[in-house]
């Protein structure tokens, strides 16, 4: 079976300390309800991902370099 998370064409998706969270809600002014939403079941998400986390996805951006989006990882 093939490991998708290992793909070169997926971004970087790293699951957030607390410490990390309460910055990023803090700068944009947002609950983590207010986040768009993850499936837990996406190949995609590290297997320590649970519900309830939230998922920092770092992309390649042909305007900025890298583009940072943040998603709640729900069932």
């Amino acid at each position: 079976m093939v490991d998708v998370s290992q793909h070169e064409f997926v971004p970087e998706h790293t699951v957030l300390e607390d410490e990390e969270l309460e910055d990023v809600l803090a700068e944009y002014d947002i609950k983590r309800t207010d986040l768009p939403k993850i499936k837990r079941a996406d190949p995609a998400l590290p297997d320590d991902a649970e519900v309830g986390d939230v998922v920092k996805i770092v992309r390649d951006s042909r305007t900025t370099d890298t583009a940072v989006v943040y998603r709640l990882v729900v069932t």
